[in-house]
């Protein structure tokens, strides 16, 4: 199997719910559920790669403070080299709702401060030659995006594969972000982005068709992937194919990283040489099963065990 890694934003999740209607100002309510859990993109793929048992690197930093530390402790050794920002660490508190959708509200924390130094002194660049690096929270990753050619040049030099899921822009999909999107899937071989996403930044309605418009972006053997939700996946491979595969019907607990599982999941697969369309089969199964158990489970009935509550 081909090394993996995952660059980018690992925070403090503070999920509650649900909650429906929306509170009126100056009032409280009461939920049912509280989880708090390791996440941000990078994070989640991370757990989902050590949920499926596969080895994996990941560089990330943490805050100077007890969240902090408890983000590093649910990493253990994988997260030995990660500096520590001199401010607070990221918190998001997601408030879900009966329908399944959920609302964040984070604060902006130590992620900013990761930077490119911080990457490569987290990473063993040996051990990922000629493996695959996933490229989470471009958009609120500030000091390492103004590094990302640096990255894409060490990329390039190690025959490092960069998948990129940049999520959602803080202000939207402006034609500022949409032109450093696609400068950015320039240098970059998978993009792994949401319906919404891919179709916006295309601008085109259909995301088939968006698909293909962002591929003529990459390089010839780049491939786009559009996460579907409950309509499950398609992707334009290396020969402009289209791809898609089905999501199982399943009861939802908690989307919540839904598309960081499914990123994980498929670049696992692909890492393991299945086919593109046998990847994201794997994608969607194990993005499926993680959002409808509680606590997560992966393949084969493992389960996610985060570090402690500390509250």
């Amino acid at each position: 199997m081909k090394p993996l890694a995952v660059i980018g934003n690992v925070n403090v999740d503070l999920i509650l719910g649900p909650a429906d209607p929306w509170p009126t100002p100056g009032t409280e309510i009461m939920v049912e559920y509280d989880e708090l859990r390791v996440g941000g993109s990078a994070g989640n793929a991370a757990l989902t790669w050590e949920g499926l048992g596969l080895d994996f690197q990941i560089a990330a930093n943490v805050g100077n403070d007890q969240f902090g530390e408890w983000l590093r402790q649910g990493f253990g050794k994988r997260s030995e080299r990660w500096p520590v920002a001199p401010v607070g660490t990221t918190l998001s508190v997601g408030i879900t709702h009966p329908n399944g959708e959920r609302t964040f509200f984070t604060t902006r924390g130590h992620i900013a401060a990761l930077s490119w130094p911080d990457v490569i002194a987290a990473l063993d660049t040996g051990r990922l030659k000629g493996g695959t690096a996933i490229l989470c929270g471009s958009f609120l990753t500030d000091a390492l995006v103004a590094q990302y050619d640096a990255l894409f040049d060490w990329a390039n030099a190690n025959d490092i594969r960069i998948a990129l899921d940049t999520g959602w822009p803080i202000d939207g999909w402006t034609d500022a972000n949409r032109e450093k999107a696609r400068r950015w899937l320039a240098r970059c071989h998978i993009a792994l982005f949401n319906e919404v996403e891919t179709t916006r930044l295309a601008n085109s309605v259909a995301p088939a068709e968006a698909a293909h418009a962002l591929k003529a972006l990459m390089p010839d053997d780049a491939i786009v992937v559009v996460k579907r939700g409950p309509d499950g996946a398609l992707a334009v491979g290396p020969d402009d194919k289209l791809v898609s595969v089905a999501a199982p019907l399943v009861v939802v607990a908690d989307t919540i990283g839904a598309g960081d599982v499914f990123n994980a999941a498929f670049l696992a697969a692909l890492a393991g040489d299945r086919s593109l369309g046998e990847s994201l089969d794997a994608g969607v199964r194990v993005a499926s099963r993680a959002i409808s158990t509680n606590p997560r489970r992966y393949d084969g009935g493992q389960q996610q065990t985060p570090p402690e509550k500390s509250r």
